[in-house]
């Protein structure tokens, strides 16, 4: 068998390996406008400027969805995917562990599932990107599956490890840059124009808790005074205020729990959104951000993910074939286009593209 058609069975089977595996499905929305200018009422040089089309998580990272992480990857949790907490607070996300390393397997209830995670550092956070970057595989916690990707860990693990950790060039599944995070929250969505809300509901009014009126359309879930569902599950299931998205289409940017993003502030990484055991004037302004140690877990700590496209990746790797394979076809999305429409012409990820792919994952002129 000849080299060039030896890759591409090989690519074939990887693609098909990776198809398989796939067990959580993150819903996206586009967040376009490229080249908007940052917001400056409430910082300089401000926030919200992105250049490039970006998919931006449509609501928070489940218990359902990290559960599935885990059974992939924390058989033994090496690096501490799992806390405790998560099963045994009465405000966790009960995700129960059982078993014993390494058969370990973990399970939530499916009245659970639906809610944001929550017990999360930055640590496991950027290690979900990485995994949904390499194609959400199976196995140990190494540079296949959580330590390297779209962040390159390698076992890093302490607050100051952890706060040095950069995007790579060639990253797709990411949390959010601060940037990110804020124009998809906060922008108007009306081109590259400065403008900006102050709460990511869509106004500049103070949000309410939904209660006792429901969803008005411009509600989050917080503490007013009484908690917006309150014991056993504190958090609302994704889409319970489905009239209160941002302009981008978003939800709870505003409320249930407080979101990591990229933000390196020594020795910290940066929050936003406020959370259930917050009111409303505790962080969902677009003026408030906190910051906390990277390692830390607790309980109105979470995450969502954003899906990029490669910021000057000149070379393509096997975990690149997962996310080449989702976008292949007729109409793909905004972040495939840019990605991996390398002939430009017909806004399809096609034959031709993939021609273009294979250079760049040998570095040679594509086959004839």
């Amino acid at each position: 068998m000849n080299g060039v058609l030896k890759f591409f069975v090989v690519a074939g089977l990887v693609l098909a390996c990776a198809a398989g595996v796939q067990a959580v499905d993150i819903e996206t929305v586009s967040v376009g406008n490229p080249g908007n200018t940052p917001d400056t009422r409430y910082d300089t040089p401000g926030y919200g400027g992105v250049d490039y089309v970006y998919n931006i998580g449509t609501f928070e990272v489940t218990a359902g969805q990290y559960t599935e992480f885990l059974n992939a990857v924390a058989d033994d949790d090496t690096y501490g995917l799992y806390n405790t907490s998560m099963w045994s607070n009465s405000k966790g996300c009960k995700i129960e562990r059982t078993g014993a390393p390494p058969n370990y397997s973990y399970s939530v209830g499916a009245e659970w599932a639906n809610r944001p995670v929550n017990f999360v550092s930055w640590g496991d956070a950027v290690r979900f990107a990485n995994w949904l970057n390499n194609g959400q595989p199976t196995g140990g916690q190494d540079l296949s599956t959580t330590e390297d990707g779209s962040y390159y860990l390698d076992g890093a693990s302490s607050n100051a490890a952890l706060v040095a950790i950069v995007r790579e060039p060639d990253a797709t599944w990411v949390i959010p840059s601060e940037d990110e995070w804020y124009k998809a929250a906060y922008h108007y969505n009306d081109g590259v124009t400065g403008n900006y809300y102050d709460y990511p509901t869509s106004t500049d009014a103070v949000p309410n808790n939904g209660n006792p009126e429901g969803d008005t359309g411009n509600s989050a879930n917080l503490d007013d005074g009484d908690y917006t569902i309150g014991s056993p599950y504190w958090r609302t299931q994704m889409g319970f205020f489905g009239l209160s998205e941002s302009p981008y289409d978003t939800f709870d940017q505003g409320g249930n729990v407080w979101e990591w993003n990229e933000a390196a502030i020594w020795p910290y990484r940066g929050l936003r959104g406020s959370s259930f055991i917050h009111h409303a004037g505790s962080g969902l302004h677009a003026a408030d951000r906190i910051r906390y140690y990277p390692t830390r877990e607790y309980r109105h700590f979470g995450f969502r993910v954003a899906e990029v496209p490669g910021q000057g990746a000149t070379t393509a790797n096997l975990a690149d074939f997962a996310t080449f394979q989702r976008c292949f076809g007729p109409e793909p999305d905004a972040s495939c286009r840019i990605a991996f429409d390398f002939n430009g012409a017909d806004e399809d990820i096609d034959l031709d593209d993939y021609a273009a792919f294979f250079a760049r994952f040998t570095s040679q002129s594509a086959p004839p």
